[in-house]
């Protein structure tokens, strides 16, 4: 008689139901993932705690600016500070060089500036903010400003120049490009492209000029005379800073210059728009001299790059390097004291 426990019946002959099959259920350690979980856990903690820490560096203070000796005689109580402006004036830059005209204006062992300028502009009001904080530095403490352009000193570049005043001197090297006196302001028509692909723009406003240089339908003749007269506005002030700060040139000259046009340094002589052609050690040698100075001590500036700008590993702050931000501003009128075309293309 067999077995009935090492048998099973067969279900086709009648007999009973075969025995359910033994499932058998493997018994795995999970414990791994467990671990993978907490990691991922403290690694975020540990990013947020990093965050934090990168917040509050930011929310200090980093443009505060680092004074690095440059030459003279150190044990010379008397200064001359170099502020130097270069690449385009916007922000983050904007507030590291107030910050260093700032600091410039509290030592009182500075007796002059030499500003150094290698720049081919930048944003309106940032360019006015650099010259009005130059004009007070100058009205404040009495102290000279005198101007040393490098490669190019153009538009914005040669507005803050004109913050040493009527009595400052301005050196330019030989090769240096200067001028292009105007403003600009960008404006792309792509309306043919989205008919072509079908892209239609139907922003809801709440007047005619909200929506104003809409790159996806053409600009109207109300919008023209619109931004002409913003951007003369803009350019009236660009030749009235001229006019104020440059004795030789009176209004009628500068509207003559005032075209847009780069000058060579040769031809800015010629047209008074700077003194003498000269370096940067010209422009040190000769405010030492006005200043009555055997032997000062030179100094420049430096400010510490930020956490933000070390871990990202350039020079710009979080917020310019947002894709989110860059696409927000990307349609933001900018009007410029640039040199070229493609100003405000961030």
């Amino acid at each position: 008689m067999p077995d009935s426990f090492s048998s099973r019946p067969d279900s086709s002959s009648g007999g009973p139901p075969p025995w359910p099959k033994t499932v058998v259920i493997q018994q795995r350690s999970y414990g791994w993932i467990a671990v993978l979980l907490l990691a991922l856990l403290l690694a975020s903690s540990l990013l947020n705690v990093i965050l934090l820490l990168v917040i509050a560096a930011e929310q200090a203070d980093p443009t505060a600016p680092i004074e690095v000796y440059v030459s003279g005689d150190q044990s010379s109580d008397a200064k001359i500070a170099i502020l130097e402006v270069s690449g385009a004036i916007m922000p983050p830059y904007t507030e590291r060089w107030l910050k260093t005209i700032e600091t410039i204006q509290e030592d009182e062992d500075v007796k002059g500036v030499i500003l150094h300028i290698d720049s081919p502009g930048g944003l309106v009001a940032d360019s006015h903010q650099i010259y009005h904080a130059l004009n007070e530095l100058r009205e404040k403490t009495g102290k000279s400003i005198d101007v040393s352009m490098a490669r190019i000193a153009a538009s914005g570049g040669y507005y803050i120049a004109m913050g040493a005043g009527p009595e400052g001197q301005i050196y330019a090297e030989p090769t240096t490009w200067t001028g292009s006196i105007g403003v600009i302001l960008n404006r792309f028509d792509i309306s043919e492209l989205a008919e072509k692909i079908g892209v239609d723009s139907e922003p809801l406003v709440t007047g005619k000029f909200k929506d104003t240089l809409n790159p996806f339908r053409e600009i109207t003749e109300d919008e023209r005379e619109l931004w002409a007269e913003i951007l003369d506005d803009a350019f009236g002030q660009f030749k009235q800073v001229i006019v104020d700060g440059r004795e030789n040139l009176d209004a009628e000259k500068v509207a003559e210059l005032a075209t847009g046009q780069v000058y060579t340094s040769r031809q800015a002589e010629e047209n008074g728009l700077i003194d003498e052609i000269g370096f940067r050690d010209d422009a040190i040698a000769g405010l030492s001299k006005k200043l009555g100075l055997d032997d000062p001590q030179v100094v420049t500036y430096q400010h510490p790059l930020s956490l933000l700008e070390i871990l990202g590993g350039s020079a710009q702050s979080a917020a310019e390097v947002s894709p989110l931000q860059t696409l927000l501003e990307a349609s933001v009128p900018r009007a410029m004291y640039f040199c070229g075309w493609n100003a405000g293309m961030q």
